[in-house]
């Protein structure tokens, strides 16, 4: 190992002072950039949609400042808070210091917003004065010797230490949602990693006997109030519950996904009625949601979607197509998104319905009449398939209007949000520490040139970059989990955990096969689905470049 001066000590001294002291100058540029920004795309005093469009590339790099300041936030947050109960052992400190000091040299080189786009200062119009805050001597010291190649090489004899089926690093979570995180650790290993490659080469649906485990643990009910039969905990549980599924197989931590979805949709704007008839059969995994907004032509525009519902009696007829429903044929309730109001093509004229179907049989995946169905093939995220839908004449009872009101569906849907996005985090994190154990384990395992490849230094920094990653990404997703615990808007904090968690899991997993070579390209390697399945995290529940406009109208106010 070099040991020049930077790199004599994998500890700086006085860590925390220090990214303390660096905060400050990271929200003076942020503060900068946002009035920039803002500059650029106002008129009259206003945010005009036109000019945020032309603007799009500066407004989404100040997306992912804002993301990457928030991010260290809470890293010092974490830091401090073990440092306080006495947990603040080397793994942390050295996590904490790489994590510093390469996102601090990230505000001013550049932050990758994808493979091709790089944020750079310049494109927020930011000059040179307005980064000056960065030159302050305790961002320089972390930019420039915190993430050290000996601080790196230490990181990994640490992890290597603490190899297995492991978080690398103190969560600084409390014994509760430890103890959560362990019992469903245990059941991924147990029940799960054992059969999730083969699931995914043979395109094979979850066997139901999962799904009953999952109901049994709770999954279906877990933030559901107790009053309708859930186990009333909190979304910081559901973060974890999720990142220790998707660990596993991320088919398995996205089932409970609908649940939330509609068990979300539910308690914030369904009658008394429909509140105790549904939340205690989703709990218990009686009923099994589906969540039938996208269509073929709108994509994230929700606001455009055409399928309409037309009162007749007591019932409403839909007509219209679907796409991109995951867990389809099998599900049994629809949260089903249709027009109400034909004199309008916005979201106003929106409706939410709680819409009965039958599951598929062994002969028929959609048997429910007024509705057909096929299945779209896809390179991962298979265990629940994707599924386009038709509707011609489908018949919903009008008792099954959420919320008894019509034109309120997309409002409805608004307030979903922020606890799909914290999920999606919570599984790109799972999906992200299964490429780092794949990745890891294969490093240890394989011999090149008469040593393992985990000795090479930049097999190793990828190992260790991961891990640094993951645990950002995890305390920002934790953030956005508290505030929405603490009944604070969070939409702005999930988007940021959406946003940060999509990319850790696909630069984990393309670092990941990277490790592995040729055999990496190989289907009967795992990683190669663990591929497939991150590439998702970027596009559903919010594609990346919608997740950075709702992030920039949000600065930008």
């Amino acid at each position: 190992m070099p040991k020049d001066s930077a790199m004599t000590q994998p500890l700086l001294d006085d860590l925390l002072t220090l990214t303390g002291a660096a905060i400050a100058p990271a929200e003076a540029v942020l503060t900068k950039a946002t009035e920039r920004v803002r500059a650029a795309v106002s008129e009259g005093g206003k945010v005009s949609a036109a000019r945020l469009e032309e603007h799009q590339a500066a407004a989404h790099a100040l997306s992912w400042l804002a993301t990457y300041v928030e991010a260290l936030r809470q890293m010092q947050k974490w830091a401090e808070g073990l440092h306080a109960a006495g947990r603040f052992g080397e793994m942390e400190k050295l996590i904490h210091q790489i994590a510093f000091g390469e996102y601090l040299w990230q505000m001013s080189g550049g932050i990758p917003m994808s493979q091709g786009e790089i944020a750079k200062p310049a494109e927020m119009y930011l000059t040179p004065d307005d980064m000056v805050p960065l030159a302050a001597e305790e961002v320089l010291t972390l930019a420039t010797k915190a993430n050290s190649p000996a601080a790196r090489a230490r990181l990994v004899e640490l992890m290597r230490d603490n190899a297995g089926h492991a978080t690398f690093g103190n969560t600084g979570l409390d014994d509760e949602l430890e103890m959560i995180r362990e019992q469903f650790r245990r059941y991924a290993d147990d029940r799960v990693v054992p059969h999730a490659h083969d699931w995914h080469l043979k395109d094979e649906l979850i066997p139901m006997e999962i799904i009953g485990d999952l109901a049994e643990m709770g999954v279906f009910g877990l933030t559901i109030p107790e009053e309708f039969g859930g186990l009333g905990l909190s979304k910081a549980s559901m973060v974890v519950v999720s990142e220790e599924l998707s660990r596993g197989y991320i088919g398995v931590g996205s089932l409970g996904t609908r649940s939330e979805i509609a068990a979300e949709l539910i308690l914030a704007g369904g009658t008394d009625e429909q509140k105790e008839h549904w939340l205690p059969r989703i709990a218990a995994a009686q009923v099994l949601p589906t969540a039938v907004f996208t269509e073929p032509n709108t994509g994230s525009d929700l606001g455009s979607l055409r399928t309409r519902a037309v009162k007749e009696g007591e019932d409403y007829l839909v007509t219209g197509n679907k796409t991109w429903i995951t867990h389809a044929a099998r599900a049994s309730v629809m949260t089903l998104l249709a027009r109400t109001d034909p004199d309008t093509t916005d979201h106003r004229g929106l409706s939410m319905f709680l819409a009965e179907k039958a599951p598929a049989t062994e002969t028929e995946d959609f048997p429910t009449e007024g509705m057909t169905g096929g299945e779209i093939e896809v390179l991962g995220y298979r265990g629940m398939k994707e599924y386009e839908l038709g509707f011609d004449g489908f018949k919903v009872p009008a008792a099954n209007l959420l919320g008894g009101v019509e034109n309120q569906g997309f409002k409805q849907l608004m307030k979903t949000f922020e606890a799909a996005r914290i999920q999606t985090a919570a599984r790109a994190i799972g999906v992200a520490q299964n490429a780092l154990e794949v990745g890891m384990q294969y490093a240890e395992d394989r011999k090149q040139f008469g040593k393992a490849l985990i000795s090479f230094p930049r097999v190793a920094n990828k190992l260790a970059m991961m891990a640094v990653e993951i645990m950002v990404a995890r305390q920002l997703t934790y953030f956005s989990a508290w505030e929405k615990d603490h009944d604070r808007r969070c939409d702005l904090e999930a988007g940021m955990a959406k946003l940060l968690g999509a990319r850790v899991a696909w630069a984990s997993a393309d670092n990941a096969l990277q490790i592995h070579g040729g055999n990496g390209f190989a289907l009967e390697y795992q990683i190669s689905r663990i591929l497939c399945d991150a590439r998702i995290l970027n596009i559903f529940e919010g594609a990346a470049e919608i997740q950075a406009q709702v992030i920039a109208r949000r600065l930008l106010g």
